[in-house]
């Protein structure tokens, strides 16, 4: 310690006064073993007395052409190539100086010995600066506690890094480890390389806290499954940045973009021209509820293009309501059609009423709902009064005040659900069955399955699954779905409204259904990694089969029937499906009111299985259970009764 207190007060010049002084001191050392082991007449302890007379000179001489070369100077941990080029300079000068004092002065030295001192002065130089450096990093380390760290992969990256490292004062590589079983067991960099299996060995045995990832080539999900392997041992790691980064290059690949979600569609796309169909919004003030959602921001690009003269978007999220805004607005810039943004829910009737009455709506597209299966299926409530009392009320204010057509947006989970989601769509077709006929507006809806790459659907989870490294999450190998772009559904659904008579049940066609599972591989490969499974254990993400969730089923269907009547359309068909009375639509709507104020969700999944046909569900109570009357409740349309829940996609 105290030893490292005198050299920490040293300053740069003395410090280089004390290499020099060391170097000089070697002179005669190295006089000493030549003398040593030369044959020669005289014993060297009485050659080297001889030359003591001009020792001095011969070693002022040298020190002042070392000085001029630098290599004094040279800190130690720097002493590299370069350095040692310079130290055999100063060799040559050294022979050079005690040859000539030796031809002078005496005694003369044959040209063997003057060799063999050359070459002994140059490594004594190359030694002594050698254990220095170790003696005053042993020095520092012992006055500085410093970090020991294991550096993973031992390619070309790790042994230049721990050969950076070994300069460093703080950090101390202790061991690599390394995948590559041809590297284990060997030694690099004075370092052994061991198996990943020995790391919490050598975190426990090293007191080692934190790991150094050196494998900036390596797959980035295999990066994140390694880092997430080592935080869990409690290790802090670091992953040395890949060449990229270091030239600046990063922002090109963050550039890079996911593969479009309609390349995994699986067939053509449909693109549905909207002339004919435009004429039923052309003109018109159009509504859009749930307008910042996919579907309903999507309806509302498509609307703007058939020219109404005003656009109403209802959106119960400010955020997405203001993203929605900002966008159509550029796309309207200098045109004459006025855009109407609406922060609200479509189940508070005072407020659908105002707007429909102050605006004049003639067109109503429903989108507004809540979708999730899993979130309703934990909430049932909520989706029930959000997805049926929003249609209601949204249906029952635009027959009221003349609206000319109202347009459902449904879904296939409607048809024979195992989910409260499911249900509530289905309990909102059969409100908006009942208003048809029933007024001049003609109410129809339009029934079709999951859509590619909108907010909450699978092709966008699997993309952010595997941005973290993986796995992808699968519920079940056998589990499909029918599939269409954003883009495509929009059109036939603004085209299946234009057709509408009124009570129709419109169904898309949508191909056949697509297998999760091979959706999820397409994914990972176009992402241009592999799936790692048993055929492929290197792979780089890997397919985690979770189960089914609550409420979720291995195929839709899209109708109850088996008839579907075709259209002028070939990508829409009607079907034919049985509908419920006046009387039996007013009495499960006063009943869903009922359990929905009173919080019993049993209640209502019991109303469910009632009124839904082929409802199914885990711990479904089949059967009635008689519900109090709740005299507080008044009618549908009164605000009070009505549970605000939100309106967005």
């Amino acid at each position: 310690m105290m030893l490292f207190q005198f050299m920490q007060r040293l300053n740069r010049k003395q410090k280089i006064a004390v290499v020099l002084l060391l170097d000089l001191l070697l002179v005669p050392l190295a006089l000493l073993f030549t003398f040593a082991v030369q044959e020669l007449p005289t014993s060297p302890v009485a050659l080297l007395q001889q030359t003591l007379p001009v020792l001095p000179y011969a070693m002022i001489a040298i020190a002042w052409f070392s000085l001029w070369l630098g290599l004094p100077q040279i800190q130690l941990k720097s002493y590299e190539r370069h350095a040692v080029g310079l130290t055999a300079i100063v060799t040559v000068v050294a022979m050079v100086v005690i040859a000539g004092f030796s031809m002078l002065v005496g005694p003369k030295l044959p040209v063997g010995a003057l060799i063999v001192f050359g070459l002994s002065y140059f490594l004594f130089l190359v030694a002594q600066r050698a254990v220095l450096y170790q003696v005053v990093l042993a020095l520092y380390r012992r006055a500085r506690p410093n970090r020991q760290v294991l550096i993973y992969g031992a390619g070309n990256t790790g042994t230049q890094l721990a050969q950076a490292l070994k300069a460093h004062d703080e950090i101390m590589p202790v061991a690599f480890v390394d995948d590559n079983k041809s590297l284990q067991g060997v030694t690099l960099m004075g370092l052994p390389v061991h198996p990943p299996s020995r790391i919490a060995h050598l975190v426990q045995e090293r007191n080692i806290d934190r790991v150094l990832l050196a494998m900036p080539s390596q797959s980035h999900p295999k990066q994140i499954q390694i880092t997430q392997r080592l935080q869990r041992l409690g290790l802090d790691v670091h992953a040395l940045p890949s060449f990229a980064q270091l030239i600046g290059e990063e922002a090109l690949v963050d550039k890079l973009t996911p593969v479009a979600p309609q390349n995994f569609l699986g067939r053509a796309a449909c693109d549905v021209s909207l002339q004919d169909a435009s004429e039923s919004y052309t003109g018109r003030v159009v509504l859009v509820s749930g307008a910042g959602g996919s579907i309903g921001s999507e309806l509302c690009r498509q609307v703007l293009a058939c020219r109404p003269t005003k656009l109403i978007l209802y959106e119960l999220s400010e955020l997405a309501l203001y993203t929605v805004h900002q966008e159509l607005l550029q796309m309207l810039e200098g045109s004459a059609i006025e855009l109407v943004p609406v922060l609200g829910s479509v189940t508070d009737p005072r407020q659908v009423r105002q707007v429909l009455a102050e605006h004049n709506v003639q067109v109503v597209l429903h989108a507004a709902a809540y979708k999730h299966v899993p979130l309703v299926e934990a909430n049932p409530l909520a989706g029930l009064a959000n997805n049926v009392f929003g249609t209601q009320t949204l249906a029952t204010v635009a027959a009221e005040y003349g609206v000319e057509r109202f347009i459902l947006i449904s879904s296939d989970k409607a048809v024979r659900p195992t989910n409260v989601m499911g249900a509530s769509k289905r309990l909102a077709e059969l409100v908006v069955q009942d208003r048809a006929g029933r007024s001049d507006t003609i109410f129809t809806m339009v029934r079709f399955g999951n859509v590619l790459g909108s907010s909450g659907s699978v092709i966008p989870l699997f993309q952010e699954q595997i941005a973290r490294g993986g796995p992808v999450t699968v519920t079940d190998p056998r589990v499909k779905r029918y599939f269409m772009t954003i883009s495509e559904a929009v059109q036939l659904v603004l085209q299946a409204g234009s057709e509408a008579k009124g009570g129709e049940v419109f169904v898309l066609d949508m191909g056949e259904p697509v297998s999760i599972l091979s959706l999820a591989r397409q994914v990972i490969e176009s992402a241009g990694y592999s799936v790692r499974d048993d055929q492929i254990p290197d792979g780089d993400i890997a397919i985690d089969i979770i189960g089914l969730r609550p409420g979720e089923k291995m195929e839709e269907e899209l109708t109850l029937c088996q008839e579907l009547i075709p259209t002028r359309h070939a990508k829409i068909r009607c079907a034919r499906e049985a509908v419920l009375s006046e009387i039996e639509v007013a009495s499960f709507l006063r009943t869903l009111r009922q359990v929905v104020a009173a919080g019993d969700a049993r209640g209502a999944r019991n109303l469910i299985a009632r009124w839904v046909e082929g409802y199914e569900s885990f711990g479904t109570v089949v059967g009635t259970t008689p519900v109090a009357p709740a005299p507080q409740i008044l009618e549908s349309n009164a605000a009070d009764t009505t549970v605000r829940a939100a309106a967005a996609d």
